[in-house]
């Protein structure tokens, strides 16, 4: 089985460091970059080529929904799940029509987390390779 190779977008030093040391938790996963902002998320997309960006929803300048349109017109676009501290149906809303992927609140990264991580991995495995 290959590695999922993960970029994680998020303005906060210190959520981008937990979800750092939880995803190295889980044996077939790389990080292969952090982003602060949108646009340096499109920027590592287009340099790194992530199986997986998690995506926070609210940064400055370029914000979430806007990097994952962008993202998701580029070829062999990446999974993107949206991450934001707030639920509801219109935020969801909002990240499908932005062509997210999926949606987790930072609240339940932990518990939610593993079963995306299991359900974005066998899509490596008849995914045309980069």
């Amino acid at each position: 089985m290959s590695m999922l190779k993960i970029l994680l977008v998020d303005d906060n030093p210190e959520f981008l460091e937990v979800a750092a040391h939880f995803l190295t938790e889980h044996g077939a996963v790389k990080i292969v970059g952090l982003a602060k902002s949108g646009g340096e998320a499109i920027r590592k997309v287009r340099d790194l080529g992530p199986d997986l960006v998690l995506m926070d929803l609210s940064m400055p300048g370029i914000n979430g929904l806007e990097a994952t349109r962008q993202i998701k017109a580029l070829p062999l676009a990446p999974h993107v799940v949206i991450l934001t501290l707030h639920d509801g149906p219109e935020i969801q809303s909002f990240a499908q029509a932005a062509g997210a992927d999926d949606f987790v609140t930072k609240s339940e990264f932990g518990d939610l987390l593993p079963p995306l991580l299991a359900r974005v991995s066998p899509r490596l495995e008849t995914a045309p390779t980069k």
